[in-house]
This record gives C-alpha cells, sequence and structure tokens, in this order.
C-alpha cells in the first residue's frame, strides 16, 4: 500500500494529495495521512513544490467539507435515516452533533485536526443543524490548514523515516498525533530563528 501511494504521489503530485483529502472528508477510506506524509517527503527532496503542496492538499480538504456541510444542509432527514440503520455510524454521528450544538464552530475547528476521525461527520451535523456557513467556512478553514501543514511538515522533517512516522500516526490518538504534529513545528520555528539570529550577527566576527 506504502509504495502504490508513494508512486501516485511521485507520478501526479499535487492532483493525489488534493484528491485524497477531498474524499477522505468524505468518509472514503483512504490514508490520507500518509499521502500527505509522501507529499512532505517529496518537498524535502525538491521532487514537489512546497507551497502546491500545502495549498492543493488544504483546497481539496476545504472543497470536501464544503460538500459534507452542503449534504447535512440538503439531505439532513436522509442523513438521519441512513445513520440510524447501523448502530455505530448512528453512535458517531450522534457524537458529531452533539459537538456542534455544544461547542458550534469551536468544534467544527478542533474536528479537523485534533478529532479528524469525527471531522467528516462534523461537517454534515454542522449543515444539518444550521450552523451559518460562514462562520463554519472560516474556522474549517483555519482547523484545516493546521491539520494539512502538520502533516506535510512532518513528512519533510522526517523523510528518511517515512514509515516509522506513518506508523506511529497511524496508532497513536489523535491528542498525540496533534502533539507531535506541534512538537515538529516548534522545532522548525526555533531552527529557522536561530538560523536567522547567525545571519544577523555575521558581519559582526
Amino acid at each position: 500500500m506504502s509504495d502504490t501511494l508513494f508512486g501516485l504521489v511521485a507520478d501526479y503530485g499535487v492532483w493525489v494529495l488534493a484528491a485524497s483529502c477531498y474524499l477522505s472528508c468524505l468518509l472514503v477510506p483512504i490514508p490520507t495521512s500518509l499521502v500527505m506524509l509522501a507529499g512532505g517527503a517529496f518537498v524535502a527532496a525538491g521532487d514537489l513544490d512546497g507551497s502546491a503542496a500545502f495549498f492543493g492538499a488544504w483546497f481539496g480538504a476545504l472543497l470536501g467539507d464544503q460538500s459534507g456541510f452542503a449534504i447535512g444542509r440538503r439531505f439532513g432527514p436522509h442523513l438521519e435515516r441512513f445513520t440510524a440503520r447501523r448502530a455505530s455510524r448512528q453512535r458517531i454521528f450522534g457524537r458529531a452533533m452533539e459537538t456542534v450544538r455544544a461547542k458550534g464552530e469551536i468544534g467544527v475547528f478542533f474536528s479537523t485536526w485534533l478529532f479528524a476521525p469525527l471531522g467528516p461527520w462534523v461537517n454534515m451535523a454542522a449543515g444539518m443543524s444550521g450552523l451559518p456557513w460562514l462562520r463554519f467556512s472560516l474556522w474549517d478553514a483555519a482547523g484545516e490548514a493546521i491539520w494539512v501543514a502538520g502533516y506535510i511538515a512532518l513528512g519533510y522533517s522526517f523523510a528518511g523515516q517515512l514509515t516509522l512516522i506513518s506508523d506511529l500516526t497511524s496508532s497513536l490518538s489523535g491528542f498525540l498525533v496533534a502533539g507531535l504534529i506541534t512538537l515538529v513545528l516548534g522545532w522548525m520555528l526555533l531552527r529557522r530563528a536561530r538560523r536567522s539570529g547567525a545571519g544577523k550577527r555575521a558581519p559582526w566576527r
């Protein structure tokens, strides 16, 4: 599976990132985290532009979330009947509805990256519950930016250990993955700040 995904990213680049993010936001079982890790690794190797990788994946995720929101808004009653056919679906959709009712757009924000498996259901619940579209879109865009940037940064930073990182991210809980992403991003910012400081001091040596 990993080799196939790496091959697709190598051949089609941003299009695979965008498509996988879009489909995963509509509950299609695609290992999108692994695809984004691969994208980050190709950015590190110079085979993929970093900005294109980020915006392609981000735009795909936003389109997927907007599609889920529209499904909830347009087909709410049908969605309730669909989830009621299976206890597991009914339970997770119930959690999504409770998240939106209790937290509103803040629940949408955290569902995109901290509680990512709940995210597609929250999108549909947000549309069904009548959450204003603009509030949904703004907080969703912010959350997806964290999700996409975090995984691409992990792939970039640990390109040589991509298999290990993908195994960790698939087995750890959302909280631990979010913590790992935060640590990596913090480390990258600190390293950049140190390089910038060293560059400013260089003429005085």
